[in-house]
């Protein structure tokens, strides 16, 4: 698996997973209806941030990162991170690539931690995941998260210093 900048080009094939993923409405604060056009700008960010997509040897997309501070200003030297992972494509360590990759990325360029700051606790795969790669959680919005099948859940903000 290789992790690499995303381009505009990928993003045909990044869309229909991630619009999978939104439309769920299991794990992102995202809007269900996210229109394309919006869910592109959203999701390929400009520099200093940045997107990346995980492929395998023939080039498909496997799942993406975004990185980018977490706040501006005084607190800028906090990182934060999202990732999507096309379900054809779970249990292959795809996720966990991805995480390791945004860590580096965020030690490489001066980050003193990184936060997640709305990870669904019903999201228990990404819970654990996170927390196998030095994540705790700081706290738990209690009701925060109106999920679909399991009604209002909390949300977590997990962190990690570097």
């Amino acid at each position: 698996m290789l992790i690499r900048e995303a381009t505009p080009e990928d993003w045909p094939a990044i869309w229909p997973f991630f619009h999978e993923i939104v439309a769920a409405g299991e794990t992102f604060t995202y809007p269900l209806d996210l229109q394309e056009a919006d869910a592109a700008d959203w999701w390929l960010l400009k520099p200093p941030n940045r997107t990346v997509v995980a492929v395998d040897d023939a080039g498909t997309v496997l799942g993406t990162a975004k990185m980018n501070k977490n706040h501006m200003g005084n607190g800028s030297h906090i990182a934060s991170a999202s990732y999507m992972v096309d379900a054809r494509h779970s249990g292959q360590g795809v996720g966990r690539a991805l995480c390791e990759y945004t860590i580096d990325w965020a030690r490489t360029a001066g980050y003193r931690a990184m936060q997640f700051n709305a990870v669904v606790e019903t999201n228990t795969v990404a819970v654990r995941l996170y927390e196998s790669l030095g994540f705790e959680i700081l706290g738990t919005l209690p009701e925060g998260f109106d999920h679909p099948a399991k009604g209002y859940v909390g949300i977590h903000i997990m962190h990690r210093k570097l």
